[in-house]
């Protein structure tokens, strides 16, 4: 079993930065602004030959109950409670502040191991808050730089043995009785700010995993979240709310924009989440537009659809968008949800893995001619320079979206109007609803071209 760490302490002090350190990639959004983490986030990471379990925090803070400072130190106790050790990281550059101190005594009221480690330590401007550091009463603080890599081999000595107790035989905690799927669906929920994309996540979850409120914008990065539904591997990401780009000003508003559009590109499936309350906006198409271009599943999600007056009046208008803005990808799911009362979830999930499996269904390659030699009998290809073209054999290329390729002797010629017929044929006869279809048409060489 990896090693669970929790990575913990106030604002800006390097926690994401240590985290995308030894999880060995940028996973994290660092950035100068203080408080740019709100959700703990997961992710295997290693530091020698041990494996861990990494889980980044976000900043401690002054709260009052019920405000968003509030529901992210929750976020943080529960990562803790979830952890084999805590780092506690403070900055030796700035010194031990009275923050530190708070959260120093109040992690002692937490059943959990606590490392201290003094981050920014590279040069000598950290020397005096390093050896401040001894004040909290914490033990011997760790020497590190986060941003260089320097002195990791501290920290993996003092990780060791923990690691080590945590994988003894008989141990609760190293008993290992699931086997890791062979494949997980990633399933990324995009839309824009406060429509509910975070309560959909928590609802669909059944645990306040996210940090969730009134206030737009509360999540930053792209938090994937392993899940299981019906016995089937998903991989959930929560993504930042997408703007129109005029509207972004913020530095950090674009690093997670462009996060969140990474989510898409890596997803497979991905679930629209739009206010019912409201007209779909360009916006909305907008991002649909891109996951279609992606050749992902789109699955549209109404959200707040308790709050909805006239539902058929709704419905039809975001029906009639769709016809008009995507005439290409016919059936596109649409569910009608409320992720605040779980109103409709029992639909959304089937409703996603049916659009799932329509994305790698496989059309065999006799049945496709077949079906091709009826086609264009009822609906011959055009005359181009006083001959008809001929549309010899048809094959599907790949799933995933399925992408069909034929082939024809003047196939550059071939119009784009024809292609559409084919592909909507394809799409009706052929039962794909929902999922973009991809053509390539491929011209033959004619071997008698190059003689005299």
């Amino acid at each position: 079993m990896p090693l669970a760490v929790a990575i913990v302490g106030r604002p800006n002090v390097g926690k994401s930065t240590l985290f995308n350190r030894l999880a060995g990639r940028r996973l994290a959004i660092v950035d100068d602004l203080p408080g740019v983490t709100r959700d703990r986030r997961e992710a295997p990471g290693r530091i020698g030959d041990l494996d861990l379990l990494l889980i980044d925090t976000a900043g401690f803070e002054d709260a009052v109950d019920g405000t968003l400072e509030w529901r992210m130190r929750e976020q943080t106790a529960t990562a803790i409670d979830d952890a084999d050790v805590v780092l506690f990281v403070m900055d030796s550059r700035a010194g031990v502040v009275p923050l530190d101190r708070e959260f120093a005594s109040w992690l002692r009221t937490r059943d959990c191991p606590v490392i201290l480690v003094a981050n920014k330590c590279e040069g000598e401007a950290g020397a005096p808050g390093f050896y401040d550091a001894y004040s909290l009463g914490m033990g011997e603080p760790i020497p590190i730089s986060a941003e260089h890599g320097e002195n990791l081999g501290a920290l993996y000595e003092v990780l060791q043995p923990l690691a080590d107790s945590v994988d003894e035989p008989g141990s609760a905690d190293s008993a290992d009785d699931t086997t890791p799927p062979e494949y997980v669906l990633q399933m990324a929920i995009v839309g824009q700010p406060n429509v509910g994309k975070s309560t959909l996540v928590n609802r669909l979850l059944g645990e306040e995993r996210m940090v969730t409120g009134p206030e737009a914008g509360i999540t930053r990065d792209s938090i994937a979240i392993p899940w299981e539904w019906q016995g089937r591997p998903v991989r959930l990401v929560d993504t930042a709310g997408l703007r129109r780009q005029a509207r972004i000003e913020e530095k950090l508003e674009t690093l997670s924009a462009e996060d969140s559009f990474r989510a898409v590109q890596y997803a497979q499936l991905v679930v629209l989440t739009l206010d019912a309350t409201l007209d779909i906006a360009r916006q909305d198409l907008t991002i649909a537009r891109r996951v279609v271009e992606e050749g992902r599943v789109l699955v549209i999600a109404l959200n707040k659809w308790d709050l909805v007056t006239d539902r058929t009046k709704t419905r039809k208008a975001l029906d009639d968008r769709l016809e008009i803005s995507f005439p290409q990808v016919r059936g596109i799911h649409v569910i009608t949800i409320s992720a605040l009362t779980g109103d409709g979830l029992d639909r959304l999930m089937p409703a996603c893995f049916a659009a799932y499996d329509v994305w790698n269904k496989r059309v065999a390659t006799a049945r496709l001619n077949e079906w091709l030699s009826h086609a264009t009998e009822k609906h011959p290809p055009p005359l181009v320079r006083g001959r008809r073209i001929r549309l010899r054999y048809m094959t599907q290329a790949k799933t995933r979206p399925p992408t069909f390729v034929v082939f024809s002797s003047m196939g550059d010629e071939l119009p784009d109007d024809y292609k559409r017929y084919i592909l909507n044929g394809i799409r009706e006869d052929f039962d794909l609803p929902g999922v973009p279809l991809r053509l390539m048409v491929r011209q033959r060489k004619n071997p008698y071209a190059d003689d005299a």
